[in-house]
């Protein structure tokens, strides 16, 4: 019986090694065997474990830029453009109010309606702004773009479907390139993010678009305006009546659950024309008698 035990046991052996032997896997491993038994095993994993953690993970910090627009203010000129969507153009509207009564202090809408950084191929935004910056200069570029761009970006015949991370990159370097064609014409570039959204589908599609944003505006020092926690009620949801300062209640959003009203897009401006006028350098005065 020992005899019988024994060629089974060299049958075995024999057979993994052969097997083994006809995988190109198993020719590495046999070169470099990792499987170890008792504490030597034990004791490399632990080893080659400790060695990776304690190396150290370094992130360069954003280079933030100084804000010159006190200096270009107290020139007595200050010209604010706002770029984007539908969306923005709304957001024009209420920065207008905000500031449009301010001496010296120009807001024009450079938006336009049903564009986006997706569809380079219906619109190309680069170009436009192009066109527009080279007609308009502008002091400050506020930014939002968003609603039209949850879909496939195409670049050299090849498709990214939205939300891929091919998609993510071509549009983390739409939004970078946006950026830099507006500090080259000496814009400081202000981006507001997209609100929440009614449809819980469609608010999961901005969602990832704004990650892809704040993430490349952190990376780019650029100020970044998160308007979901803004335009969601208390309990982090949609809904249409919000709370405004004074504790009442005010309708924020369209009917079509996308787009705001005139005190929703007075809502997401607030922090955006607070932070202008901080880097204007305009006093608590002169904001107050320019406030409609």
């Amino acid at each position: 019986m020992r005899a019988g035990i024994n060629a089974l046991t060299v049958a075995f052996v024999v057979g993994v090694l052969a097997g083994l032997l006809l995988t190109p896997d198993g020719r590495a491993w046999l070169s470099n065997p990792t499987l170890m038994l008792g504490g030597q095993a034990n004791a490399s994993a632990t080893a080659t474990e400790t060695a990776v953690a304690d190396v150290p993970v370094e992130v360069e910090a954003p280079v933030v830029p100084t804000s010159s627009l006190k200096a270009r203010y107290a020139d007595g000129t200050l010209t604010i453009g706002v770029f984007g969507d539908s969306m923005a153009d709304g957001l024009w509207a209420a920065l207008y109010r905000d500031l449009g009564d301010l001496d010296g202090v120009d807001v024009v809408k450079f938006s336009e309606v049903s564009t986006g950084l997706s569809r380079y191929d219906y619109v190309d935004i680069q170009a436009k702004s192009t066109r527009q910056l080279s007609e308009r200069p502008v002091d400050v570029a506020v930014v939002l773009f968003g609603t039209n761009d949850a879909q496939a970006i195409v670049i050299d015949g090849q498709i990214h479907p939205f939300g891929s991370d091919g998609w993510k990159a071509a549009y983390a370097q739409r939004v970078d390139n946006l950026v830099a064609l507006m500090r080259s014409r000496g814009a400081e570039v202000y981006w507001v993010g997209l609100p929440r959204m009614k449809s819980s589908g469609f608010d999961g599609r901005m969602t990832i678009i704004n990650d892809v944003v704040e993430a490349r505006m952190t990376a780019l020092g650029v100020p970044y305006f998160d308007t979901v926690a803004l335009t969601s009620n208390e309990a982090g949801g949609y809904e249409a009546y919000l709370s405004d300062e004074d504790g009442r209640r005010r309708l924020m959003r369209a009917g079509d659950g996308i787009h705001m009203s005139m005190s929703g897009y007075l809502r997401m401006a607030d922090p955006v024309a607070d932070r202008l006028k901080a880097d204007m350098g305009v006093t608590e005065a002169e904001a107050a008698a320019a406030t409609p």
